[in-house]
């Protein structure tokens, strides 16, 4: 494949020659290394960036196939510009075997859409106690995560940040202290990052922190970068987007105050903040109405971002390319994230001019949980490219 007519983050015009599904050629001028029969894309002056890698996503497989399934969360995932998502292990049964991880990723490869790593639990079926598991765990699994709850035990935990330094395993971390998170979500997101934080420092485990949301726990993180713990931290674009004097949509951890928000933007500028991840989590109506927690927003991630933080808070293309792709690539260890040759040619082209509004019944997950209903947004993504074949292209 041969992508002509394209520009990059900086605004320069480029082309890409694409062989075996990884980038052969950048540069300009590359049409005489296209054989007469290869495909040519023309971008027609669009932007062409790499293909985004979400650290965070739920797709629902096994047992809650009716909120989303593999093939409509690979569909939503290369409308919103995704060739890679890594998956939580909160289905039924909960993933907690490298067999139920690798069933997953295979399907997900039959879809041929976006490619997975399914992760596996930090306690067996989320029992909150038992880790036995971790120690037979194959070299295949490299992240384990309790994501939708926080382990409580100290010692439970302390035992797991153990292990995985020893089997080079990462801990993904939803903070939630569950017996202060009723009275005191604030206090229960921060106290459990600290503690966290203070076990990746002490074990030397690879810790990447879900979800920020507060200045007191993004602070936490900074320290415990600025002391030498091995951490990584995502934010989610709504909890860029939204403030709890705008919205009472809910979501697990809240929306936060306007004050958070600054704070989040802050560690972007700073370079605090590693990656921006959807925490795409799709339910049915009847499930958001029983009071779940949590939005679709692989369809939405990039137009929030690009509208938020680099139209309004003038941030560069460049550095939200780094939080979506280059960055998250690096966390789970990909050769995808960077247009430069030998990487995977996964790449997505947004038009960042035109402005456009999101309807909740045209996106491609199964649910229309989307807060986002109706916002204007620049950053439309108009075509995603995965191993050099066109994944989705957008209607007209």
């Amino acid at each position: 494949m041969l992508l002509i007519n394209a520009v990059n983050a900086e605004g320069r015009p480029v082309e890409l020659y694409v062989k075996d599904g990884k980038i052969a050629a950048v540069g300009q001028d590359l049409a005489a290394l296209a054989g007469e029969n290869e495909t040519v894309l023309d971008a027609g002056g669009l932007t062409v960036l790499p293909a985004f890698v979400d650290l965070h996503c739920h797709w629902r497989t096994p047992g809650f196939e009716y909120k989303e399934d593999i093939e409509t969360g690979s569909r939503a995932a290369a409308a919103g510009g995704y060739t890679f998502v890594n998956l939580m292990p909160n289905t039924k049964p909960v993933c907690s075997s490298a067999a139920q991880a690798a069933m997953v990723e295979q399907k997900a490869a039959e879809v041929g859409l976006c490619d997975v790593n399914q992760t596996v639990s930090i306690t067996e079926d989320f029992d909150g106690k038992t880790i036995d598991h971790l120690k037979t765990l194959p070299a295949s699994v490299k992240f384990i995560t309790e994501d939708g709850h926080g382990v409580q035990d100290n010692a439970t935990m302390a035992r797991a940040f153990a292990i995985c330094t020893q089997r080079d395993i990462t801990v993904m971390s939803h903070a939630e202290d569950m017996e202060i998170s009723p009275w005191d979500y604030r206090l229960a997101e921060d106290i459990e990052t600290v503690r966290n934080c203070w076990l990746s420092e002490y074990y030397q485990t690879r810790l990447h922190m879900c979800h920020v949301s507060t200045r007191g726990a993004i602070e936490a993180i900074q320290m415990a970068k600025l002391r030498g713990a091995p951490v990584t931290c995502e934010v989610t674009p709504h909890h860029l987007w939204f403030t709890n004097d705008t919205c009472d949509y809910r979501v697990n951890p809240p929306i936060r105050t306007a004050d958070d928000v600054q704070a989040l933007i802050d560690a972007i500028r700073s370079g605090v903040v590693d990656a921006i991840a959807t925490d795409h989590a799709p339910h049915s109506e009847e499930d958001k109405l029983k009071g779940m927690a949590g939005m679709v927003g692989s369809e939405t991630a990039f137009g929030v971002c690009y509208t938020k933080l680099c139209k309004e808070e003038g941030l560069p293309l460049e550095l939200l390319s780094h939080l979506m792709s280059t960055r998250p690539a690096e966390i789970l260890g990909l050769a995808k994230g960077q247009l430069e040759p030998g990487y995977d040619a996964d790449f997505v082209l947004v038009d960042l001019d035109t402005p456009y509004i999101v309807d909740k019944n045209k996106l491609h997950s199964k649910s229309h949980n989307c807060p986002f209903d109706g916002a204007q947004l620049y950053g439309r993504v108009c075509a995603t490219v995965k191993g050099g074949e066109l994944t989705y292209q957008a209607e007209e």
